[in-house]
């Protein structure tokens, strides 16, 4: 793909983005998702490959079915009611077909099935913006909506959503359906509590966001796809790999690194809502996930394959780590004092 075409799309994905998130119509937030879906596709395509074909045609599938589901959704509300201010969503079936089409957008269960395949399919700078920025118009509608949304229904996808994604993760050895997985369980974390504190949501977002991105530019730098090859990029990059131990276990939440700080506030949120079962479901079930993440950090500093892999040990390099991944990855993990300023605002 040529330089010129590339900046074309990167910057359709910048004006989706920003004309979903700032926009107070239905249509206009609809047009901005159609945008960012057709701004994605030849990013996912451009490397010709069959796979490659398929993710960005499952991936279109799906959006525009979501995106049908929001402009549905959407008419059916302003038919009822005559508004059509992403905000006044108040008509019952509009919000659970709302709920429905952001469930798929973003990927939650039991709408989960796509985002894996596509992100498979997919280079690691593309499975970056799948993670990253392709979900934050959808999240932004959610939290515009957040009031008028079922809790009952969001509680269940999302309990569902961190058990699935720790469960399916488990047997998985390329490294971008992890990610995918990784996702998912996060996303629950989200939906979770986007009825009660939309702020907190928001902030789960940013954070799983940086920690995503440091992660997946580590692993663009180390060229890195499978677990085998993880295995052999110790000699590559070894500081930079001792840095992907602590961002990975971040990302897993363990204290005190970053990824601990929304968990601990969502936990706390949730027992403020006298809802402590579903706390306690939410919290036991992300150590599924806590298992893959273990496994990916153990594999990427601790061990050497036990038998001879197919992948020769990396030469060590000395080309400098560019700077950005060094500033995401510090964030990654020492933003955890940061909490006592963030619990007056969220």
């Amino acid at each position: 793909m040529n330089p010129q075409a590339k900046l074309m799309f990167s910057l359709s994905l910048l004006l989706g983005t920003t004309i979903t998130i700032s926009s107070n119509h239905w249509i206009t937030a609809w047009a901005g998702l159609e945008i960012n879906t057709l701004a994605i596709l030849p990013l996912i395509a451009k490397s010709h490959h069959p796979r490659s074909i398929e993710a960005a045609t499952k991936y279109f599938l799906t959006q525009s079915a979501a995106s049908a589901l929001v402009l549905f959704s959407s008419m059916t509300n302003a038919w009822h009611t005559g508004q059509w201010d992403i905000t006044q969503l108040t008509h019952p079936m509009s919000c659970l077909i709302l709920t429905s089409a952001i469930a798929i957008k973003l990927g939650l269960v039991p709408f989960h099935f796509w985002f894996p395949e596509v992100l498979q399919g997919s280079p690691l700078t593309t499975g970056l913006l799948l993670s990253t920025l392709m979900k934050f118009p959808p999240m932004t509608l959610l939290y515009m909506t957040a009031h008028s949304l079922n809790p009952t229904l969001l509680t269940y996808m999302a309990i569902l959503s961190v058990a699935l994604g720790g469960w399916m993760g488990l047997n998985q050895t390329q490294i971008r359906k992890i990610l995918a997985f990784s996702s998912i369980s996060h996303l629950g974390w989200m939906a979770i509590i986007i009825s009660y504190s939309p702020k907190l949501t928001l902030l789960n977002f940013y954070l799983y966001a940086l920690m995503t991105t440091a992660v997946f530019l580590t692993l663009a730098t180390t060229k890195t796809l499978k677990l085998s090859v993880l295995m052999t990029t110790w000699t590559k990059t070894p500081s930079l790999n001792a840095m992907l131990l602590l961002t990975l276990l971040s990302l897993a939440g363990l204290p005190p690194l970053t990824g601990f700080l929304p968990k601990w506030l969502i936990i706390q949120e949730l027992t403020k809502q006298d809802m402590t079962p579903a706390a306690m479901a939410i919290s036991l079930l992300s150590l599924l996930s806590l298992f893959f993440y273990l496994r990916l950090a153990y594999c990427a500093t601790i061990t050497l394959p036990p038998h001879t892999t197919n992948h020769m040990k990396q030469w060590y390099t000395n080309k400098p780590v560019p700077s950005s991944i060094a500033i995401l990855t510090v964030t990654s993990t020492m933003l955890l004092p940061i909490s006592p300023m963030l619990l007056p605002i969220t």
